[in-house]
This record gives structure tokens, C-alpha cells and sequence, in this order.
């Protein structure tokens, strides 16, 4: 383990990956980075899928051993394939946290982000598809997403809810976690190893704002550059603090078995280069979080990162943060429900493209 990626862990954050593909899986990559940089879990995306089914090459057995199936069909099998076998190595990990960690994440259809029963249908079907305890299944935080999220969760369902920009759509997140977890209580199912984090991204939001700031041009401005993404993130933090504390429902819960929704900082390479390639690690570290990194930034701690405790005692500064934005008339709101309509802009872009790649691939084998 590297100093810095072990300290990081030592002060309360799961590390995890926030990339997927076959060669990761199939070259020993993944275990490697279990054993040598604390990673305890995973994360994919339709981006991320994108990327490794771009590849010509690793998924063509596959391929051709489905034949002439229809793109979506070939889709679902080659990504849980890839999540599947990614569980089993995660399995280990998984049984010796109690199934806090050693996660994979997948995520439902992002063309589904507003059709709430496609969404809660389609995570069952991963869910059963994939098979595996460790798995979590990914569902935007959309207004539409959450009461798919409870729906999920009432079956019994490890939930990892992406796409969260604001502070105000977390609370949601959290009220739709517990509805969940209560109704899967209700439901008879097992609380203990229903799974579920709360993906906050993070750097998104410097780069909207830092935009906003360099327009308005003032030396007030300037100074608050950089600052947004994170001041917003520990107040998320200290939102999840307060809600697990002082929602009655919970502790109920909790005395039957369940764990708490965690705080997952996503979003977290650095976009600015004038920026610390560690900014959104180092700035982040508290008990009980995960931060899943693209590997360019899990190098970036193993070689040069902190890890040391960051979020204690900064909500003061935090809130100071968000009223001088305020106070500059940088509509926050408006900010975070772009990056929102954005993001799942993006994910269906990436998504088409997989569509084309894997059809390419069909016909490529098949011919």
C-alpha cells in the first residue's frame, strides 16, 4: 500500500475506482490495485462503458459467441459480464466489511432518467442479471429517480444514486433512502446488506462556477475561484451528519441492521490544471465517505496526496463560501439543476455511441 492512499483510508474514506473495462479485469489490474493502492471498490458509468466497448478487440469472443442478437440484448450481457466479474473479485473485500465495501456499481439506461417504473424495472433486472451480493445498482437523482430509488431499495436492492449537484436534491436523496430501507424493513428483507451511497460530484461544479466568476471579473470574485465545489461538498457533509442524527426513522432502522446511506465524492479529477491533481481527495477526507477516482488521480494520491482529515470544522468557511457566491449574484440553484440536465445529456450521449460501437462489433464478428 502507498503512504498516501493508505493514510487516506486510515482516516475513514473508501478508495474507489472509477473506471471498468475487460483488460482492467482480465490483465490482473484490478486486483493489483486492491492490493496495492487500498482500492475496495467500483464504479462505472455510461461513459465508462463507452470507453471500453470502443475497444475492438477484448469483448469479441463474447460477441461472437451471442451471435446476431440485438444491440441492446449484446449491451446487457457484455457491462454485466464486466460487473459480475469485477463482484467476484471484490467478494473478499465485501465479506471482510461486512458488504460496506467492495462494491461495482451499474447503472440503469440514462434514457430512463425521468420515466420513474422503467427505471425501478430496469434495476431489477440488473440486479438479478448481475447476481452477485456486492452489486449496487446506480440510479440518477432526478426528481423522477427517487421514488425509483425507494422503490429499489424496498425490494431489498443495494442503490448507489448518482447525478447529485445540490444540496436541497440530497435531502431528497437521504428521505428516499430511508422511505426505502423502511419499506424493505416492512417488506421482510434483511437489512444488513442493503448497500447504498449518495454520489455527490464535485468538480463539475468549479468548473460552472469558476465560468461565472471569471465573468463577473472583480477581485471578490477571483478570490472565490476554485472554492465552490468543495464548500458545497462539506455541506453535504454536514447535511449527512444531521439527517442520520436527528431523523426519528433512523435509529429505528439502524437497531434492525442498517447501515447508513454514505456520501460517495464523485467527479473528482481534477479539471483545472492550475488546480492540485489531489484537490478533490485531499480537500474531502472525513469518516465514513467513499471517493471513487479515475486512475489518473488514484496515481495522483499514491504518489503526492495527503490524506489527513479535511472536513472537520470547515462548515463556517463552507456557508461563508456559498453567501458571497450568493452575495455576487451567482444563482447556485441554477448552476446545479444544469449541471443536472447535463449530466444526463451526457450519459445518453455516451450511450448512443455504445449503441453504434457494440452494432459495429455484431457486424464485425458476424460477417
Amino acid at each position: 500500500m502507498t503512504e498516501a492512499t493508505q493514510r487516506t483510508s486510515d482516516s475513514g474514506v473508501s478508495i474507489w475506482l472509477d473506471d471498468l473495462s475487460r483488460t482492467r479485469i482480465e490483465s490482473g489490474n484490478l486486483q493489483e490495485l486492491i492490493a496495492d493502492k487500498n482500492v475496495v471498490g467500483v464504479t462505472t458509468n455510461p461513459s465508462i462503458f463507452q470507453k471500453a466497448l470502443s475497444q475492438v478487440g477484448p469483448y469479441d469472443a463474447q460477441l461472437k459467441e451471442l451471435g446476431k442478437v440485438d444491440v441492446e440484448t449484446a449491451i446487457r450481457e457484455l457491462t454485466t459480464t464486466d460487473v459480475r466479474n469485477a463482484t467476484d473479485i471484490f467478494r473478499e473485500v465485501a465479506e471482510k466489511t461486512d458488504f460496506v465495501d467492495g462494491r461495482v456499481s451499474i447503472e440503469v439506461d440514462p434514457r430512463l432518467a425521468h420515466e420513474t417504473e422503467a427505471t425501478a424495472v430496469q434495476a431489477v433486472e440488473l440486479w438479478e442479471k448481475v447476481d452477485r451480493p456486492n452489486a449496487m445498482i446506480k440510479i440518477p437523482a432526478t426528481l423522477e429517480g427517487l421514488p425509483a430509488i425507494t422503490a429499489t431499495l424496498a425490494k431489498g436492492i443495494s442503490v448507489n444514486v448518482t447525478l447529485i449537484f445540490s444540496l436541497e436534491r440530497y435531502e431528497q436523496v437521504i428521505d428516499a433512502f430511508i422511505e426505502g430501507i423502511a419499506q424493505a424493513a416492512a417488506n421482510g428483507h434483511d437489512l444488513k446488506h442493503i448497500g447504498s451511497v449518495a454520489s455527490f460530484f464535485v468538480s463539475r461544479v468549479d468548473s460552472a462556477v469558476d465560468k461565472l466568476l471569471e465573468e463577473n471579473g472583480s477581485e471578490e470574485a477571483k478570490a472565490l475561484e476554485g472554492k465552490a465545489a468543495v464548500a458545497n461538498a462539506r455541506l453535504a457533509y454536514e447535511l449527512f451528519e444531521k439527517k442520520f442524527a436527528e431523523d426519528p426513522r433512523w435509529a429505528d432502522l439502524e437497531a434492525k441492521g442498517a447501515k447508513k446511506q454514505r456520501p460517495l465524492w464523485a467527479s473528482t479529477g481534477t479539471k483545472n490544471a492550475a488546480y492540485s491533481d489531489c484537490k478533490y481527495v485531499d480537500e474531502l477526507v472525513a469518516p465514513f465517505v467513499v471517493n471513487t477516482m479515475p486512475e489518473k488521480t488514484l496515481n495522483a494520491l499514491a504518489d503526492h496526496g495527503n490524506g489527513a482529515p479535511s472536513i472537520k470544522g470547515t462548515y463556517e468557511d463552507a456557508h461563508a463560501v456559498m453567501d458571497k457566491l450568493a452575495e455576487l449574484g451567482i444563482d447556485f440553484k441554477a448552476v446545479t439543476d444544469k449541471l443536472e440536465a447535463d449530466g444526463v445529456a451526457a450519459f445518453i450521449k455516451s450511450w448512443d455511441t455504445v449503441l453504434a460501437d457494440v452494432q459495429a462489433g455484431i457486424d464485425r464478428v458476424n460477417a
